[in-house]
């Protein structure tokens, strides 16, 4: 997420966990030093998919009032 602004500064810690879960989930290894030159583009297409993927699921969970 490097050169990226969030609108909710707070919610990194939460991107983060959704990123590392997302790699476990699909087994994929996250560079320890941050470094996503040596991710191949079907890896790091997943992670993303996986994550908007959740994301989209929490906002309907919340826009229909958590049922």
């Amino acid at each position: 997420m490097a050169g990226q602004q969030l609108v909710v500064p707070q919610a990194k810690a939460a991107l983060n966990s959704m990123k590392t879960e997302a790699a476990q989930s699909l087994g994929v290894q996250i560079p320890s030093d941050g470094y996503y030159g040596n991710v191949t583009s079907r890896d790091a297409g997943s992670l993303g998919g996986y994550i908007t993927k959740k994301l989209v699921q929490i906002a309907e969970q919340q826009l229909s009032g958590g049922r």
